[in-house]
This record gives C-alpha cells, structure tokens and sequence, in this order.
C-alpha cells in the first residue's frame, strides 16, 4: 500500500512539473511565475486532493482550463 501512495505522489509532483512548464511557455513567463500561479490556484488543490479524478487528464488541458477559468490568478 506504501508503493502505490509513493507511486501516486510521484505521478502528481510531475504532472504538477508538467503544468509549470508548459504554462510558463504558452503565457510566456519565467518558470518561477508560472509556479507562483499554479500554485495559488484551485487546480493545484484539485490535483492534490486527486477530485474528480482531475490528476488524470492531460496537462495540456489542464492548461488551458487553468487559463480559461482562472483568470483572476494571473493579476
């Protein structure tokens, strides 16, 4: 049971990972930035939580729903 919540932990720090960057190259901002805004937002809660099963889609998507949805993390 350890291995797979160590396994699972590991799979969000590099979706998390995967997010960042690519946040960072499509609104073109440094990497410390974009993990400033992830960060604060409620997708970062939701991937952590593991709601609605949100951890498994795709980064790209998260992306963009990040920035469709949450704006007022960009101000």
């Amino acid at each position: 049971m350890i291995e797979k919540e160590k396994l699972e932990r590991t799979y969000k720090e590099l979706l998390e990972e995967k997010i960042i960057s690519h946040l960072a190259e499509k609104k073109n901002l440094p990497i410390r930035q974009a993990m400033d805004i992830y960060y604060r937002s409620r997708l970062s809660q939701q991937i952590d939580a593991g709601s609605y099963g949100i951890e498994n889609m795709d980064y790209r998507y998260l992306v963009q729903d990040l920035i469709e949805n949450e704006p007022e993390v960009f101000s």
